[in-house]
């Protein structure tokens, strides 16, 4: 069995090569995770017989709450831990080497934006930064560092003092990337309105109970109306992932070279397709010593291109998964 390394990962082109980087690494993982081969042999793949990426199974996501879902044994360098309300239990991600994670975000996002060095990068993140483990905040943390302006910075609740700083990169026309949870930046917009030409404004979600729940579409319309720009981008990552999908408009997402979402039917985990409705099933391959095949509790549409959208959640999402398997 060949070890799958991240320089093959991070050098994937085409789908022919993401084949079979993700192939190698679902028997890598089945071999060496033993809540993913659990999982599979409880659903009753039969392993030796899996050939193509819509054959191999999905981990549901909320595994990540119940288990330490890792492939092979080691000591983590980083634990990512996801955000919790009241009576829930978080996810945690056990992350072997933060090289790994550094390298995809950095390359995921010069694939889409540029250097990050051309940019001014303010974090919007006030609940996050209460959480040191959060990988939201790690990466907004380094796109600050290797970013060349002396802005660039979180700036919490400052909405006064963020309002001026994007009134001065406004000004020196400073390309800035503002990058904010949901409702800090709904909070912002509604205080500070103003003309951002030269800022890429791109909210990560996030409402968690801060706000009556609104559609993407809603919120984007709000952001466009207050911030006098012509469209919004969204980040789409999680905790149990080790790599992020962008959306420069319309809330359509795409993926780096090495991360692919697929479709699943909600009736049967098995059923996987390339493209149409129904739960997204991420493959994420920077995730070599977690699992890079994910289940996770959103409901959307995969496009004939790989591009996909976010269109809801599954009902009684949490409740799913988390009483099938006993490791």
């Amino acid at each position: 069995m060949r070890l799958p390394t991240s320089s093959k990962i991070f050098q994937i082109n085409n789908v022919q090569s993401f084949e079979k980087e993700a192939l190698a690494i679902f028997h890598f993982q089945y071999q060496n995770n033993e809540v993913y081969k659990n999982w599979c042999n409880l659903i009753g793949v039969p392993v030796n017989e899996v050939k193509n990426i819509s054959q191999i199974p999905f981990l549901p996501i909320s595994f990540f709450k119940t288990h330490k879902v890792v492939s092979t044994t080691f000591e983590p360098s980083n634990i990512f831990e996801s955000s919790k309300t009241t009576g829930t239990i978080s996810s945690k991600h056990f992350v072997k080497n933060i090289a790994l994670y550094e390298q995809s975000f950095m390359q995921c996002f010069e694939q889409f934006y540029g250097s990050i060095k051309n940019y001014c990068v303010i974090g919007l993140l006030p609940s996050y930064l209460e959480r040191a483990n959060s990988s939201l905040v790690y990466m907004t943390q380094k796109l600050i560092e290797q970013s060349n302006c002396k802005e660039s910075g979180f700036y919490l609740n400052e909405f006064e003092k963020l309002h001026h700083t994007l009134q001065q990169l406004e000004a020196r026309k400073q390309p800035t990337l503002l990058i904010g949870v949901t409702f800090a930046l709904l909070d912002f917009a509604a205080l500070f309105p103003l003309k951002l030409q030269h800022t890429i404004v791109m909210e990560t979600g996030g409402m968690k109970g801060r706000k009556e729940e609104m559609t993407r579409a809603e919120v984007h319309n709000i952001l466009q109306n207050s911030f006098s720009c012509n469209t919004i981008h969204s980040e789409y990552g999680m905790t149990e992932l080790l790599s992020q999908a962008y959306a420069t408009k319309n809330g359509i997402f795409n993926c780096p070279t090495w991360m692919k979402v697929v479709v699943q039917s909600e009736d049967d985990p098995l059923n996987i397709q390339l493209k149409g409705k129904g739960i997204l099933n991420i493959i994420d391959l920077a995730n070599i010593y977690s699992c890079s095949f994910i289940s996770t509790e959103d409901v959307g549409v995969v496009y004939e291109n790989g591009s996909f959208e976010v269109q809801g959640r599954l009902d009684n999402s949490a409740l799913r998964g988390c009483n099938l398997m006993v490791v």
